[in-house]
């Protein structure tokens, strides 16, 4: 009976794998351009992005390797089952098999048999500062993937293009570093209390008012950590009544502060100006569901640059449909923060807007600046209301004030108030470094994602063998990337993630964007 039910469970599944690929390569064979930009009248520059639709044979084959693969995976599930083959999965112990299940085996089904696989890409110890270059831990396993030991070893001077330094702030010598040890000399490391208690510190009220400044708005409030920004932020501003319209690429932490929310979520397609304009005027039109009175309040809420994507939000059209029907703009600027802009001061710079356009501007000090933590700015009667309203704010315990140190010191050199031009210069180093990777890639005819303008540069790898292949083989050419792949993006696209850094030198990134054909084939330095 056993035998027959998994047997019945594995068919099932077949199956839906089977209308899964039906369904996405008829979305292949129909491109979905969703990059027009529908009001060019409101761009003082031009707005290009690319998304190449994969190519039908490489969908083919890309879900022909899922389908081995998963194939696979059910033979050797029915191994273990029988314990044929050793089961080295967290599995319910054999005296609560009476219990209900504290959580089910199959759902991990991937884990075990695909992700395990290629789990030496990930998880990897570094043993520096993750700045241009880094060293990482040697480490090996001897049983597939499923544990690894370390050798003692130390793999140096490894190119780092997968961490947020997008200005090369993360660093241990420099002005931030020794601000940094003076104010741990001073305030120590912990707070241990909160901000309504005995956590409230002077440096935390200058920092506050620095960045309010920096952003250009009335006022602005701190929080320890960027996740939870989002996460306990959105609840305390929207609740049951209210309708929140979210793009469908937008991060985890806004996905959950959504549905911590108990409001009404619909999601539009990404930077998608008809559908969300759509979502806008049915809400308007049609009220809520069953008693069709007006929402209380409609919130959108979207992000700077895509972390996944490269993409750039299309704010001037969010704003002009956020203004026309009376909705309130949530703007998440992890990645554009520091980023963007001629001034750093994000996508609202980048676009030349007036920051009183956007109600509430969120965005994280964990990279550009180098440092921990979120921030949320606008009005103060806003400030005011999370002060009090806010989890984040009552239970969560102060930010380390070291790390505050670091997020003044470095936005001050970006505003240029340390007296010198590093922050300009490691502003357009950025940009400089941004156009001349992409460009690289282009012309060496990989797939890329994303806006020219973004730091962020996925780069396409479709198949699922070639997910572990290309971090192995990076990593074998002391290059640091960051690989993903199913359920972080759609199944069949899976790539690479650089992330560019000011830090980064012309010879770094000719070192990357270099065909690595072998070992001992190397490829001209382009110095121009």
């Amino acid at each position: 009976w056993d035998v027959n039910v998994f047997l019945c469970s594995c068919l099932r599944q077949c199956l839906l794998s089977l209308c899964q690929l039906q369904l996405t390569l008829f979305y292949v064979i129909v491109p979905q351009n969703q990059n027009v930009t529908h009001n060019p009248s409101l761009y003082k520059k031009p707005f290009a992005e690319s998304f190449e639709e994969t190519p039908l044979l490489v969908a083919v084959l890309t879900y022909m390797g899922y389908g081995i693969l998963t194939i696979f995976g059910y033979l050797r599930d029915f191994l273990r089952h029988w314990n044929i083959e050793k089961c080295q999965v967290a599995r319910e112990r054999e005296e609560q098999k009476d219990f209900v299940p504290l959580y089910q085996d199959f759902e991990n089904f991937y884990t075990r048999n695909l992700y395990m696989r290629i789990r030496d890409n990930w998880n990897r110890p570094i043993c520096s500062v993750p700045g241009a270059k880094m060293d990482l831990v040697e480490r090996v396993s001897h049983d597939y993937n499923w544990t690894f030991e370390h050798t003692g070893k130390v793999v140096k001077e490894v190119i780092n293009m997968g961490s947020y330094n997008y200005l090369g702030f993360a660093e241990n010598v420099g002005a931030c570093a020794d601000a940094a040890i003076e104010s741990t000399k001073k305030y120590g490391v912990g707070v241990g209390s909160t901000r309504c208690e005995l956590g409230n510190l002077d440096i935390h009220e200058e920092m506050e008012q620095l960045v309010a400044r920096f952003l250009g708005v009335e006022s602005s409030m701190a929080f320890g950590m960027g996740f939870a920004t989002n996460s306990m932020n959105i609840p305390a501003l929207t609740g049951k009544g209210c309708l929140i319209l979210s793009d469908e690429l937008n991060h985890a932490s806004l996905v959950l502060g959504a549905r911590l929310s108990a409001s009404t979520i619909r999601v539009f397609k990404h930077n998608n100006m008809q559908s969300l304009e759509k979502l806008l005027r049915d809400a308007i039109v049609h009220g809520q569901p069953r008693t069709h009175r007006p929402w209380k309040k409609i919130l959108i809420v979207v992000e700077g640059i895509y972390s996944m994507e490269g993409s750039i939000v299309r704010l001037p059209e969010v704003i002009a449909l956020k203004k026309r029907y009376k909705a309130y703009l949530y703007l998440d600027e992890a990645h554009s923060i520091g980023a963007l802009g001629p001034n750093g001061r994000g996508v609202v710079d980048y676009f030349g807007l007036d920051p009183k356009d956007v109600d509430i501007m969120m965005g994280t000090f964990t990279k550009s600046f180098g440092a921990a933590g979120g921030y949320i700015g606008g009005k103060k009667e806003l400030i005011d209301y999370l002060r009090n309203h806010s989890h984040s704010a009552l239970y969560a315990t102060s930010m380390s004030p070291p790390v505050a140190q670091q997020i003044i010191t470095s936005m001050k050199i970006i505003m240029g108030e340390d007296g010198t031009t590093l922050g300009a210069d490691r502003l357009r180093q950025l940009s400089e470094n941004t156009t001349y990777f992409r460009r690289k890639l282009r012309e060496m005819g990989f797939i890329i994602y994303g806006n020219d303008d973004s730091p962020v540069v996925p780069m396409m790898l479709y198949m699922p063998a070639k997910i572990g292949a290309f971090g192995r083989e990076m990593l074998k050419r002391n290059i640091g990337t960051v690989v993903v792949g199913f359920p972080a993006t759609p199944i069949i696209e899976s790539r690479a993630r650089f992330c560019i850094s000011a830090a980064h030198t012309r010879e770094m990134l000719n070192t990357v964007s270099c065909r690595p054909i072998t070992d001992h084939t190397r490829c001209k330095n382009d110095v121009s």
